[in-house]
């Protein structure tokens, strides 16, 4: 058995023995493989996202909780290459580490032979990218809080004619697109509301100050761009029509 194999034996033996768990050694002798294969095996499994328990003591060992994990899923290679692609588009700062994770779990179940079928049609694909500035990684993930949590942010920001202001403003929609990302939001400075460059943005921390705006509702109107809305692809089963 090869290790991705492993991997995904391993993440199902442990869901199927439920809260009694399995030790290291009655894992080891399972698969075959030594304790020490075995842990560094677990400790991939743990990287991936996979929820593991340890419990210590004589009776104690590994286990996974099942109201955490997902039920085997059967990716197709072609299913599998598509995620891959998906993902490979958007390597925004604020994703991108999430992306891998989400792929990775992917990979850890997918069979060899499926797994190297989609890393072949993979290989045929290019992306057309443009590179772009990207934001400072805490700043961005300072923004995207306050944009999810309705908090008022203090920022640092540098415009187009290197005049830098400083300014709290009430976030709205975090905006990614092909040129750059941008943070939407009511400026406290201007009375209005503002689009910011990420990248621009120097400095930025979360305030105390309560939100006075209402929430930005709607489709953003941006010149040449259509915007879209992420959530969608959360919701299948709008892919398909309620019976009557």
């Amino acid at each position: 058995m090869n290790r991705i194999d492993r991997l995904y034996a391993l993440a199902e033996e442990l869901r199927a023995a439920g809260p009694r768990g399995r030790t290291a050694r009655q894992l080891a002798a399972r698969f075959e493989v030594s304790v020490r294969t075995i842990e560094r095996d677990l400790s991939a499994l743990g990287q991936a996202g996979v929820p593991l328990a340890t419990k210590q003591g004589r009776t104690g060992g590994y286990s996974v909780d099942r109201s955490m994990s997902l039920p085997p899923l059967n990716f197709t290679a072609r299913e599998a290459m598509a995620v891959a692609v998906a993902l490979s588009r958007s390597e925004h700062v604020l994703f991108a580490r999430d992306s891998r994770t989400a792929l990775q779990k992917i990979v850890a179940a997918m069979p060899a032979r499926d797994l190297d079928e989609a890393r072949t049609a993979a290989a045929k694909v290019r992306l057309l990218v443009q590179p772009v500035p990207a934001p400072d990684g805490q700043i961005a993930e300072q923004i995207w809080r306050a944009v999810r949590d309705n908090q008022v942010l203090r920022i640092e920001y540098t415009d187009v004619g290197g005049i830098g202001t400083e300014r709290e403003v009430e976030p709205q929609h975090v905006v990614v697109g092909p040129n750059g990302s941008y943070l939407t939001a009511w400026c406290h400075l201007r009375q209005e509301d503002r689009v910011f460059r990420m990248d621009r943005i120097t400095r930025a921390e979360r305030t105390a100050t309560p939100p006075s705006r209402p929430l930005a509702t709607g489709d953003l109107q941006v010149d040449g761009y259509e915007t879209k809305l992420p959530d969608a692809a959360l919701r299948p089963e709008d892919l398909f029509p309620t019976p009557t």
